[in-house]
């Protein structure tokens, strides 16, 4: 079975120092999140979105057929400082509770190729990540944001699906990853959509930190994907699970910090 094909199964075989390494690591990129996250509520300003409904509504006028029309009306708003302080906030508490009451679960699972504790918060996390996004580019109707949510939320669990699939397999299926891969598309595409229906308006000019957040968290979301592909793989490095585990906490310290302080120095700074 070559190295190419096979499933990166093999139990872990590591000393106790490195998974207390893993557990230092996590404490500290804790504290960095939660840092940021406080930082952003207290520098922040009030700047909020409206989140919006489109539903039908049934009109007759005095003298005439009854037709539907859609009513758009304002539904909530979202206060855009504390909202992205949350998505640091959630990596904070999951890196907390990894390093404490959930450790020896963490140990386990890592010496059998798996983190499902890392799933679960970025289909959290990075979905409303997605969401937030989305606003910036102009889609506030409550519908779609939700979709853009569970979509980016089904990737992230089809890489758990992904992970725990090939407990059992001698050659890495890759359907939960192609599958992922779709689900994780589909965001994008609309964002892409609206980004650029508002850049053809004769009356709205995006604002350059909008390009800049799009371009780069693509750019992130996508290395997420490449990291667990060199790790199937098996390629270099990645041969070593646990290397793989520690690019994906560094990247997410990175993505969620980007995403965070281009939008405070875009959008948030107090006047």
């Amino acid at each position: 079975m070559s190295a190419q094909a096979s499933a990166p199964d093999a139990p872990v075989d590591a000393p106790d120092s490195v998974f207390e390494g893993l557990k230092r690591f996590n404490l500290i990129m804790g504290v960095f999140h939660l840092v940021q996250g406080i930082a952003m509520i207290v520098l922040s300003t009030d700047f909020t979105f409206t989140v919006t409904t489109l539903y039908l509504r049934a009109v007759q006028p005095e003298e005439g057929q009854l037709f539907l029309e859609q009513n758009l009306q304002d539904a909530f708003d979202v206060p855009f400082g504390p909202a992205v302080a949350l998505f640091l906030l959630i990596s904070a508490v999951a890196h907390f509770l990894i390093a404490t009451v959930g450790y020896d679960r963490y140990v386990k699972g890592l010496k059998n190729n798996i983190n499902q504790a890392r799933w679960y918060e970025y289909a959290l996390s990075s979905s409303l990540m997605i969401v937030l996004i989305g606003m910036l580019v102009g889609i506030y109707d409550l519908s779609t944001l939700i979709l853009l949510f569970g979509l980016n939320a089904m990737m992230n669990l089809f890489g758990l699906m992904m992970e725990l699939h090939n407990q059992t397999t001698k050659k890495t299926d890759w359907t939960a990853y192609i599958y992922g891969c779709i689900a994780g598309l589909i965001p994008w595409i609309v964002i892409i959509l609206y980004l650029v229906g508002a850049a053809q308006s004769v009356d709205t000019e995006v604002p350059g930190f909008v390009y800049a957040i799009i371009a780069s968290i693509f750019v992130f979301f996508n290395i997420f994907a490449l990291n667990m592909f060199l790790q199937y793989k098996r390629i270099g490095p990645w041969k070593e699970y646990l290397f793989g585990e520690r690019s994906y906490i560094v990247l997410s310290l990175v993505a969620k910090s980007a995403l965070a302080w281009q939008i405070w120095f875009g959008q948030l700074q107090p006047a």
